[in-house]
């Protein structure tokens, strides 16, 4: 749980609007939101490789946009004749409704940040 809390306020309550417009396009800015985001991290541990896994990570992810990327290809797993079909912003065919593709993809983005937190904090 507190896992989950500290995701929640460093993602979305720490996250200014300029940081959450900007991370995929500049490092610098993709850099200070991963800073930012590991923050409320060191209330659940002060192991310096967890803490530098998450700020990694997120910054990677984020900066990378890799939920797109894994939508993609989780999509593009089927018929190959339909693999351009999935070569959109959210990883998802024009044919979803945009509503949806980008929900999707916010979650596939919070489980791969989830993930990674996770293990951060388990094993390191």
């Amino acid at each position: 749980m507190e896992q989950i809390l500290a995701h929640l306020v460093g993602d979305y309550i720490l996250q200014t609007s300029h940081m959450a417009e900007n991370k995929i396009r500049s490092w610098p800015v993709a850099i200070l939101h991963a800073f930012v985001y590991s923050l409320p991290f060191t209330l659940i541990t002060l192991s310096p490789a967890a803490l530098a896994v998450i700020f990694g990570t997120h910054a990677v992810i984020d900066r990378y946009r890799l939920a797109h990327y894994v939508a993609m290809a989780k999509n593009m797993a089927g018929d190959p004749r339909h693999w351009r079909d999935f070569h959109t912003y959210t990883g998802y065919a024009d044919s979803t409704p945009a509503w949806l593709s980008v929900w999707l993809v916010i979650v596939t983005d919070n489980t791969m940040h989830l993930l990674c937190n996770y293990f951060a904090i388990r094993y390191l």
